[in-house]
């Protein structure tokens, strides 16, 4: 991958707009997790330390183009950014107006402002071409940063990068692209992926993608349960899409023709209903009940996985193995996050529920790296062009 990096430039007295991704939970009028924020401010340092006019902008939440809304504001990243940088950041509202960045930047060099949510701009989403020379017109770089919405293409990460003098990627880009590239384009062998989450059907192409690449592809969660079902298991009530269980039995064929396989469960934890309350029962997988739900895997299937992640050479994990957030269902995710925290390997972890467990079980610096992205992050797992990553490329060739 060929592209400008910020780092190369001079910024000094430059224009800079960075599009972050600073799509933080928010509760109250408060940030809960900060963690995409703190990701975000190596560049927004950068910038500032090299003596550039900087102004962020990120969206937040889903509001409705054109629309003003408190509670999709950043105002509270706002708080959050100017304590982490100990000076006041202030939030622009109308910053399309004519001349409003110019006016509220001043003329001081190293100073920063934080653009109102991009996303209440009418024709963000759609890419438009005019509102993207608009914010081109603000800047004399133009940065991107927001590796997590990379795999969108809209004014504030693509149309932009058409129009703006300069385009350049962000030292959290980068890193993510590095990170990436190197877990799955030159991976260090053993290759192991962890895919968990609730359905097969949402992670296909990338089950589909790795299937082609790892040497072992463990499957947790719903999906494990449908793949249960194609090795011949009764899963019960369990989530299961039985319209996919010859997808997965075709999955698993694939890679045992080549030598690779889909670890199959040996024993579960399983409950009668999805309660915090619920008691955890472990059985073999071959005697789940009619009326049994599979929660977790069991302390046997764990082990195996264990055994797997320190025996790899590169390991990339997106998504829990069993319902975590109940700690009676919860071993063979904390046992895998042990292992991972552990083993020699490279590791790539990323994902919303990844890092809430990484964050539950104590590891995050115990991950070669984590990403801060959720559906970018799967994108390039399934091998796809992240738009706002190929015109960069353009812009640099």
């Amino acid at each position: 991958m060929k592209f400008i990096k910020m780092t190369d430039l001079d910024l000094r007295g430059k224009r800079v707009f960075i599009r972050a991704d600073l799509n933080v939970p928010v509760k109250d009028g408060v940030v809960t997790s900060d963690a995409r924020i703190v990701a975000s401010m190596p560049t927004i340092e950068f910038a500032l330390k090299a003596g550039a006019k900087v102004m962020v902008t990120s969206h937040l939440g889903r509001p409705e183009e054109g629309v003003y809304s408190e509670e999709n504001s950043l105002q509270p990243v706002a708080d959050v950014m100017s304590k982490l940088l100990g000076q006041p950041v202030r939030l622009v509202k109308n910053w399309l107006a004519p001349n409003a960045p110019a006016d509220s930047l001043g003329t001081g060099d190293g100073e920063l402002i934080l653009l109102e949510n991009c996303r209440f701009n009418v024709g963000e989403k759609k890419n438009n071409d005019e509102l993207a020379k608009k914010y081109a017109a603000l800047c004399d770089v133009f940065v991107m940063d927001a590796f997590g919405t990379a795999h969108r293409a809209e004014a504030s990460t693509h149309g932009i990068a058409k129009f703006a003098p300069v385009a350049c990627a962000g030292i959290l880009l980068t890193e993510e692209l590095d990170a990436l590239s190197k877990a799955l384009l030159a991976p260090a062998r053993p290759f192991v992926a962890i895919v968990g989450g609730s359905k097969v059907s949402t992670k296909l192409t990338v089950l589909e993608s790795l299937a082609d690449k790892v040497d072992q592809l463990v499957v947790g969660g719903g999906i494990a349960n449908t793949f249960l079902k194609a090795d011949g298991h009764e899963v019960g009530k369990s989530l299961c899409e039985d319209d996919l269980v010859d997808t997965a039995r075709k999955l698993m064929e694939k890679m045992a023709a080549r030598g690779a396989c889909v670890p199959i469960a040996k024993d579960v934890v399983v409950g009668k209903q999805f309660d915090a309350n619920e008691p955890a029962v472990k059985k073999p997988a071959s005697e789940v009940a009619a009326d049994d739900m599979i929660f977790d895997i069991g302390e046997k299937s764990a082990a195996e996985l264990v055994e797997i992640i320190m025996q790899a050479g590169t390991v990339v994990w997106n998504g829990p193995v069993g319902v975590f957030e109940f700690d009676q269902f919860g071993d063979g995710t904390r046992t895998i996050a042990n292992a991972i925290a552990e083993t020699k390997a490279f590791t790539l972890a990323g994902g919303g529920d990844t890092i809430a467990a990484i964050q539950k079980y104590d590891i995050y610096d115990k991950v070669s790296y984590i990403s801060t992205a959720g559906g970018a992050f799967l994108e390039f797992l399934e091998g796809k062009t992240l738009p706002a990553v190929a015109i960069l490329e353009q812009r640099a060739s």
